[in-house]
């Protein structure tokens, strides 16, 4: 593991925390995209299957099961228990039409036709786009939360580190995975406006306002 690697995994970890410790200490998931936190726990259900019959190391299992737990619990968070403060009518981006075209690419493009593969495949195109409903529903209220804007950073700061991971291994080790770079480079695309206004705005204390 490259050093990329591993910032990227503890931006990712920081960006999960930082969503459930926003959810708990106020009581509310308002501001959260719902649908988009269900996608991510799909993509972790789909990606991680090899806990069951494959072992890496001891780190790589740790983080699977961390990313599953979370994201599963922040899902029983908002459609559960703080149900109440869901804004479910300005969380309405059709899902449908990214889960369908994810799936027939995982079954047109991929490493090896095998359910395994198909279901990693899916996770990759999948988490690309996820995070979709959260940007369509900021869009919606015209604003984000401080904390939001900080979950958000560090989740496209992990994609982006990632990059740069895939970048190291191919100088280093020759290793390309066209599927994986590709995916991560759309998803990392779609942050680029929100880190120009969390650049502009966010860190500069003022409140992420976008424009209309």
């Amino acid at each position: 593991m490259n050093l990329f690697r591993l910032a990227g995994d503890l931006s990712h970890l920081a960006a999960i925390v930082i969503l459930l410790l926003k959810i708990w200490k106020t009581r509310s998931c308002a501001g959260i995209s719902g649908k988009s936190q269900a996608l991510f726990a799909a993509v972790f259900c789909t990606r991680y299957l090899d806990l069951f019959f494959s072992f890496v190391s001891l780190y790589n299992t740790a983080m699977k099961i961390i990313y599953i737990c979370c994201s599963v619990g922040t899902c029983y968070l908002i459609f559960m228990k703080f149900k109440s403060t869901y804004d479910s009518n300005h969380d309405t981006f059709r899902v449908e039409f990214l889960l369908g075209p994810c799936l027939i690419l995982a079954l047109i493009l991929n490493h090896s036709f095998t359910f395994s593969e198909i279901l990693w495949t899916f996770s990759i195109y999948l988490e690309a786009g996820a995070i979709l409903p959260q940007l369509f529903m900021m869009s919606k209220t015209g604003e984000a939360e401080t904390i939001t804007s900080h979950y958000l950073f560090m989740l496209g700061a992990y994609r982006g580190l990632y990059i740069l991971n895939w970048i190291y291994r191919f100088y280093t080790e020759s290793f390309f995975d066209p599927i994986a770079v590709v995916a991560g480079v759309v998803q990392t695309v779609l942050y680029i406006d929100f880190f120009y206004l969390y650049i502009t705005k966010v860190l500069k204390g003022k409140s992420l306002v976008l424009p209309c």
